[in-house]
């Protein structure tokens, strides 16, 4: 028995089983709404959602969250009414009867203030019990979106790999099978481990194909492929194999047309970038030439963090707004980005080995740095330094080397999927000689020079060979040695190439068709991974081109406005000019416009790292960035 066969997601079994105390507490209350007609919407959210709880069971904690979150509200807003002066509550009424016809004549009566708190406090409750509900329907349509889009994404290459795998002699349910085994696929092969483990519970793959073409929330690509793989699976296998074929190509025209949707998209957010980037820099530097004719923006407020003026509120505000546009902009490129075009790198479990693996490693470098990071940041603080410095100085120590170990390993796994082309066509033209496959990559691993990828061969040649004795190969120690070679390399394209492989010839499919379709297959990927990467670097060079811009104009405002302005507020001791003397403080605003252009230098630098390979070069370029404006601010004498 396998992993299949027994129902990872029975979610109705796993609810009964092992509710806790507040689980069954909350369920006694609140399960009556799960039948109700206004989660309909919600109900149908979920079946696409593959959550680990039963949808009651969702709901049920939905709504104790609701209440406990509306008592939380309850007792301040009842406390805020008390609290209301009556002067307030006065001048609100004149306003009413001032804009409203009508009611100046309506006589008012006096109520109570501890009724009408209670009311006002009931009215929020159930204003925040309504708004958690929404919220939680929301998450769902939310989680249904993300899982759509994945499979959108990883269904292409899951219907090529089912190509492959209809030229030997599985079944449909040990093809799917074998998608629903490798990771690569995404949320597409949690949507075949679920029509397999329907299947367990029924018997009948049919039947786990229509549930899972019925819940998905893929309803224009995976629910009608499903539905015709049924279909064609009853005709027979030729029927299957061609109606695969043109399935494939179909599915790869229309990923086409999607990616470039999605480069229409980048180059629009772009632009908003650069706009919601370089506005703040110029409102800033407005602000403080309008100060010298505008008194009132250098009036004094209370914050929550000490005293400053108007003017410093909105100073900072920018720079906070700089900061969240720069991670909003990073998180929807990383989001863009194709999942088998991205590398997740894990952290060896152990602290010995996290310190063996610094150096090749971002993972592990992303915690060793840490230390070195607040270290350098103390220091900073001691020899006097501010806040804003201090953290600077610790951001640049610890985002310098971990970029540096990122880009480095990028640039070695660059490598390996560009060896790995070269290697599986050549691979594939001894095999196509009828050579066997352990004899070829022996042959090729020998003969032919991949540069960082001839270590891995020479494992996976070695491995290969102990597993072809005379008797004959062992299918599972071959698959084992082919494991290992693809978690040597590391790469998406390693796991989807030569996990093809895996599965095909396990699979007893013709070694020629199977290379044939991987030299296809693997080419695509590679120049798929090139146009990107191209296509991206016109992104580095805007983000680059915006932080230095807006340090050319900050620094010619510096040098060359605030001087003459400052003097101008001057001659108000003359008495010929009615201009705030204080206005212009040389070393305040220049500080304050040198934190503005820092928080653009960050944003600027994660927009650039994130599209040309991910957050860690990303930490590399905004902490180059934040180097080069402190030089040229430090070296002008601005600070």
């Amino acid at each position: 028995m396998t992993e299949f066969d027994t129902p990872i997601d029975d979610r109705r079994v796993d609810h009964v089983r092992s509710l806790s105390v507040l689980d069954r507490a909350l369920y006694a209350l609140f399960a009556r709404h799960v039948d109700s007609s206004r989660h309909d919407r919600d109900r149908r959210r979920y079946r696409g959602t593959d959550l680990r709880v039963s949808f009651d069971l969702y709901l049920a904690r939905t709504y104790g969250l609701a209440w406990l979150t509306g008592a939380f509200v309850a007792l301040p807003t009842v406390l805020v009414v008390l609290a209301v002066p009556d002067g307030t509550i006065d001048g609100a009424l004149d306003v009413l009867r001032t804009v409203v016809p009508l009611v100046d004549n309506v006589p008012v009566p006096v109520v109570p203030r501890l009724p009408v708190a209670v009311l006002v406090a009931l009215g929020v409750v159930t204003a925040t019990r309504h708004a958690v509900l929404v919220a939680a329907g929301r998450y769902l349509g939310w989680r249904a979106t993300a899982r759509r889009e994945n499979i959108e994404r990883t269904l292409p290459g899951a219907v090529r790999y089912l190509h492959v795998l209809s030229s030997g002699s599985d079944g449909p349910r040990e093809m799917l099978r074998r998608v629903a085994e490798t990771d690569a696929y995404g949320e597409t092969a949690v949507a075949f481990r679920g029509v397999l483990n329907t299947a367990s519970l029924t018997g009948n793959v049919n039947e786990g194909l229509r549930r899972v073409a019925r819940d998905t929330p893929s309803e224009g690509m995976l629910s009608p492929f499903l539905l015709k793989f049924r279909e064609h699976a009853g005709q027979g296998e030729d029927a299957l194999r061609n109606y695969l074929r043109m399935e494939s190509r179909m599915l790869g025209h229309r990923q086409d047309r999607a990616r470039d949707r999605a480069a229409g998209f980048l180059e629009l957010l772009a632009e908003l970038f650069i706009v919601l980037l370089v506005l703040p820099s110029l409102l800033v530097i407005v602000l403080t030439v309008m100060s010298v004719i505008a008194p009132g923006l250098s009036t004094q407020v209370v914050t929550p963090v000490g005293e400053t003026t108007i003017r410093g509120v909105v100073v900072y505000a920018s720079a906070a707004f700089i900061v969240g546009v720069g991670l909003a902009a990073s998180l929807l490129i990383a989001g863009l980005r194709p999942p088998d075009q991205s590398i997740e790198y894990e952290r060896p479990p152990t602290a010995l080995e996290t310190l063996g693996t610094t150096l090749t490693n971002p993972a592990s470098a992303a915690v060793v740095f840490v230390f070195p990071a607040l270290v350098v940041a103390g220091i900073a603080g001691l020899a006097g330094t501010d806040v804003v410095g201090t953290a600077l100085a610790g951001y640049v120590a610890y985002a310098t080397p971990v970029g540096i170990v990122g880009v480095r390993r990028a640039r070695i796994d660059d490598a390996k999927d560009r060896e790995l082309k070269d290697f599986v066509h050549a691979v594939s033209g001894h095999v196509s000689l009828g050579r066997p496959f352990a004899a070829a990559v022996e042959h090729v691993g020998r003969d032919v020079d991949l540069g960082p990828l001839d270590a891995d061969v020479a494992d996976l040649a070695l491995n290969l060979r102990l597993t072809a004795p005379s008797a004959g190969t062992d299918v599972n120690l071959r698959t084992a040695a082919l494991e290992r070679f693809v978690e040597r390399v590391g790469t998406p394209m390693a796991e989807q190439t030569i996990g093809l492989v895996v599965g095909a010839l396990d699979g007893g499919s013709d070694t020629g068709t199977v290379f044939d379709t991987l030299q296809t297959e693997i080419g695509r990927l590679y120049h798929e991974k090139r146009a990107l990467r191209s296509g991206l670097l016109v992104y580095v060079a805007v983000g680059w081109t915006t932080a230095l811009l807006v340090v050319g104009i900050t620094v010619a405002v510096n040098v060359h406005v605030f001087d003459g302005f400052a003097q101008l507020s001057s001659l108000s001791t003359t008495g010929s000019f009615a201009l705030d003397a204080g206005a212009v403080d040389l070393t305040r605003d220049r500080y304050r416009m040198y934190v503005v252009t820092q928080a653009t230098m960050l944003a600027s630098g994660w927009f650039a790292g994130t599209a040309s390979r991910g957050r860690y070069e990303a930490l590399l370029h905004s902490a180059a960035l934040v180097t080069v404006c402190y030089l040229v601010y430090a070296g002008g004498g601005l600070i």
